[in-house]
């Protein structure tokens, strides 16, 4: 078994290597490269006007409100999202591990959304949506941001909910029979049993769609530019979305502060990821 091992300690490095220099090139230094323009005057990367510091940071937050309403919806729409996502997921995936007839077809017919792309996704339920409120009520989308934020949580729960399916049924999947027939033997009903044997047992794979539900969300961008594009009045503008009209839609002076923005929103979403991480994984429970 050694010098079984011993070939693949010794190439490791030569397929990793590649891999390594892609990561580097194209993630770490153009995010310590974006760090550093954070605190700078910028029309592009090679043209440093001037180091202003925190000023870029500061006026992300106080040159207007957009930065701080974008923060505040986006927060909400993850928050709904999460739990409407993971709710239907996780009931869908019990239903579909009951064993009833057509069970692979319902799966697969759930998880066909998640593999159309984002952009076309928000052109789709646009023209779903306005078909729906033009016809009962006269209005479209962009009428109100209560449509915007609705429609955005239905698009979401439509794209997400048949992908955490499947990890969902894969961890009650592993749950081992003989635990099931002991509980029912016992007189445990359906519902005790789901939260007393099922719901702990499948924290994995709450953990991991708890995760990446929040992810998605909070990153959320091309959806919520062919949904609304921010309509009304960018109060239907997400972080994405706004870091992205800070650069391209103003001058140059404005660089700079999009660049802080997003430094910004890397920390809220890496620390907001470590502590659903930290908070799941401490109810995990070995089997």
């Amino acid at each position: 078994m050694k010098k079984d091992r011993d070939p693949l300690k010794k190439y490791f490095p030569i397929f990793v290597l590649p891999t390594l220099i892609c990561f580097i090139m194209f993630f770490v230094v153009p995010f310590i490269m974006g760090i550093g323009l954070s605190f700078t005057k910028f029309t592009t990367v090679t043209d440093i006007t001037a180091f202003v510091g925190f000023k870029n940071y500061i006026k992300a937050f106080t040159a207007d409100n957009e930065f701080v309403h974008a923060l505040g919806f986006t927060s909400l729409f993850t928050v709904v999202s999460v739990i409407t996502v993971n709710v239907f997921a996780f009931a869908l995936s019990l239903i579909l591990t009951k064993g009833i007839r057509g069970t692979n077809f319902f799966r697969s017919i759930f998880f066909m959304p998640n593999l159309i792309g984002g952009i076309v996704l928000g052109y789709i339920w646009n023209l779903l949506i306005n078909g729906v409120l033009l016809r009962y009520f006269g209005e479209d989308i962009t009428f109100k941001t209560q449509y915007g934020f609705w429609g955005l949580v239905i698009l979401t729960n439509w794209q997400l909910i048949g992908y955490m399916m499947v990890i969902y049924i894969a961890g009650l999947q592993n749950i081992p029979s003989d635990v099931l027939e002991a509980a029912q033997i016992d007189g445990s009903s359906s519902l005790r049993t789901l939260f007393k044997i099922k719901i702990p047992m499948v924290m994995p794979s709450i953990t991991i769609c708890t995760f990446l539900t929040l992810s998605n969300s909070f990153k959320m961008f091309d959806q919520n530019l062919a949904l609304t594009a921010g309509a009304p009045e960018k109060t239907t503008e997400m972080l994405a979305l706004n870091i992205y009209q800070t650069f391209y839609n103003r001058n140059a002076n404005w660089h700079g502060v999009a660049q802080a923005k997003a430094v910004v929103f890397f920390l809220i979403v890496a620390l907001i990821a470590f502590l659903q991480l930290k908070v799941t994984n401490s109810k995990e429970i070995e089997q």
